[in-house]
């Protein structure tokens, strides 16, 4: 009779052990990250103002330094940038929704004309329909509608309870980011205390890399956003397509949404040139839309916000791609920023053996990056100075 060897272990491939270790380890991170997906998405209504209250703080926290640095009290500089942002929106909106009135008259009647042209197309063009086939389609439409009239309100008041979520989450990004503004150093330095001392510098150093990063993501995006702007109006005025500015403007506030901004502003924008100029210049501005968006996909976006967040062009589509099929409009204006705050971080965690947090300028970082290769050559060159 054969004894089995107890040592089962032994006898078990070397390389299908490293293999089995891997891939329950990988299962179980896999694992923590779903819980965390799970109780972020759970708690996506205070998740998604703060991250999009952080995101203004980078944005604006370089204007209330500057009223800072002339004597002016934070407190008092906080008020003023965000009385003076929210000026500027409410502002551009405002323009944009008068201009739109005034218009308004102008484009009911090229509207008109449009449709009898339509309709004249339909009767005497190559489909030859009847009057009479218009008015039961016409009609069948309205039917449907009236027969899912409860669908529409039920659709309506779901828009309304939608309303009032965007409402509370705008009340709420307020709130926080009036307290990132004033205190964001002494929260920081608070957190910063559950940090246990002997890596309390790294941590600190690293968080610190990941906020400058923020802060360049968020330049780069208003740089973009302004490119997006500037193209499709001048195509706009060069075609004759009325309610330039407006438009040009709605594409501005659009493009800090990466893909569904452009797109639902370019849809305006093409419908207007339909109402207004006919069918051959809303393809002249559909290719003209399409393209800015070309180029913002695949070059200013991949290089300059690249380029600001340190991070290869594919890496910056994938992270956006990922974010919408993840979360939709929250997960792709929050994809890249996110990517770029931990790829500063754990560079700064693996490279820095002996960082300073005080030596790191959260708003303008490009100088205060010393590592432990640095490090080493400047003792070297000193030495051989002496």
């Amino acid at each position: 009779m054969i004894s089995e060897d107890p040592d089962v272990t032994g006898s078990v491939p070397k390389g299908l052990r490293v293999c089995a270790a891997l891939a329950w380890r990988f299962l179980v991170v896999i694992a923590a990250l779903y819980v965390v997906v799970e109780i972020i998405g759970y708690l996506s209504v205070v998740v998604i103002p703060v991250s999009v209250a952080l995101l203004l703080a980078a944005l604006l926290a370089p204007a209330v330094r500057r009223l800072v640095t002339v004597r002016v009290p934070r407190g008092l500089a906080t008020a003023l940038v965000l009385v003076g942002g929210l000026g500027v929106v409410g502002g551009l909106l405002t323009f944009v929704i008068i201009q739109f009135t005034d218009g308004l008259p102008a484009l009911q009647r090229q509207l008109t004309e449009s449709l009898n042209q339509i309709e004249d197309w339909l009767i005497n063009g190559p489909l030859h329909l009847r009057e009479t086939q218009i008015e039961d389609a016409i009609n069948s439409a309205i039917g449907m509608i009236q027969e899912n009239q409860a669908a529409l309100t039920s659709s309506a008041l779901t828009t309304a309870s939608t309303v009032g979520e965007f409402l509370t989450g705008f009340l709420l990004t307020l709130f926080v980011l009036i307290f990132f503004l004033v205190g964001g150093e002494q929260i920081w330095g608070f957190l910063m205390r559950g940090v246990p001392a002997h890596v309390r510098d790294r941590v600190d150093t690293a968080g610190r890399r990941g906020f400058a990063s923020l802060v360049s993501y968020v330049r780069a995006t208003a740089a973009v956003a302004v490119v997006d702007a500037v193209g499709i109006g001048i195509g706009l005025w060069i075609v004759g397509v009325p309610l330039v500015i407006p438009l040009s403007t709605l594409v501005f506030l659009g493009a800090f949404i990466p893909i569904i901004g452009a797109v639902v502003t370019g849809a305006v924008a093409v419908l207007v040139a339909l109402v207004t100029n006919g069918f051959v210049t809303a393809l002249v501005v559909l290719a003209i839309v399409v393209g800015v968006m070309q180029l913002e996909s695949h070059v200013l976006q991949p290089l300059l916000l690249g380029r600001a967040v340190k991070l290869h062009p594919l890496a910056v589509i994938l992270a956006i791609t990922v974010g919408l099929v993840a979360a939709g409009i929250p997960g792709a204006l929050l994809s890249v920023p996110l990517l770029a705050v931990l790829n500063s971080g754990i560079k700064s965690l693996l490279h820095e053996r002996s960082p300073d947090p005080e030596s790191v300028d959260v708003l303008a970082d490009k100088e205060a990056k010393v590592n432990a290769d640095d490090e080493t050559e400047t003792a070297e060159q000193e030495q051989e100075k002496r």
